[in-house]
């Protein structure tokens, strides 16, 4: 059984309620060695803190606003829910990003909301989780900016193109694959192979986009395990080595104690 992270997991989703605990204990029996439990909004850290805390040293989590939401951002509380959160344990800033496919939330609103919390996470030495869709020429320009912030992230749920992964590699991120890379549409085998091992993550972006033979269905970090072998199978890399690769980066990324590589 190869080990593994979840890098990205929205346990704190309502999809989960009361099962949370659960889903936590079937990754660990899957082979998870840490999860990295998303607060996209400052309720949802918050429920993603008290998972941390309930499972100190497996579950990790993160706080920020989605760019779905950046229409809501509000400078007077939304900076200090961030603060607040990463004084709590917090090792992350994020999901933040950018999203021109939905527009759920203005352009320019987005483009604010995602500076705004690249500024925290340089004031608090943080990485960024970013989500990117249908917005490669403002990614390009922000991952510019957070070179100058020296501030390192991670390009998650990834499938854009490879110019936009390798000014990411270039700038030191980390780029992060889930469950789509299974599905019979997906095709882009360059891109899950040139990206360099030291940089590769995997995720489960749970509740959503399941691995496949889970498609359609609730998703959970213990299904990682599909992800992790089609991108060891592309890469034509031993599965067990390639796990322990992408937890020794999601450890090093998000500082994570050295426990998590105990074996």
């Amino acid at each position: 059984m190869a080990v593994f992270s979840d890098s990205h997991v929205h346990l704190a989703d309502p999809a989960f309620a009361e099962e949370a605990d659960a889903v936590i204990h079937r990754a660990r029996a899957a082979g998870a060695r840490a999860l990295v439990c998303i607060g996209d909004s400052a309720p949802t850290a918050r429920r993603a803190q008290s998972l941390a805390e309930r499972h100190a040293g497996f579950v990790f989590f993160t706080a920020g606003v989605h760019p779905h939401d950046a229409v809501s951002w509000d400078d007077a509380t939304d900076p200090k829910a961030i603060r607040d959160a990463v004084a709590n344990g917090a090792v992350a800033v994020g999901e933040c990003g950018l999203d021109t496919q939905y527009d759920h939330s203005p352009r320019e609103r987005q483009l604010y909301t995602l500076d705004r919390q690249l500024a925290l996470a340089e004031e608090l030495q943080k990485p960024i989780v970013l989500h990117t869709r249908e917005a490669e020429a403002d990614t390009f320009e922000f991952l510019k900016r957070a070179e100058t912030a020296n501030v390192l992230g991670v390009l998650h749920c990834y499938t854009g193109s490879i110019a936009l992964a390798e000014a990411a590699l270039t700038v030191g991120w980390y780029v992060s694959f889930s469950g789509i890379i299974t599905f019979k549409r997906w095709t882009d085998e360059a891109l899950l192979r040139m990206v360099p091992d030291q940089r590769l993550l995997v995720e489960s972006d749970a509740p959503y986009l399941a691995p496949v033979p889970h498609r359609g269905k609730r998703n959970e970090s213990a299904f990682v395990s599909l992800t992790l072998a089609r991108l060891a199978a592309v890469r034509s890399q031993n599965v067990d080595v390639l796990g322990w690769q992408t937890l020794r980066n999601t450890k090093d990324l998000f500082d994570l104690p050295d426990a998590v590589l105990a074996v």
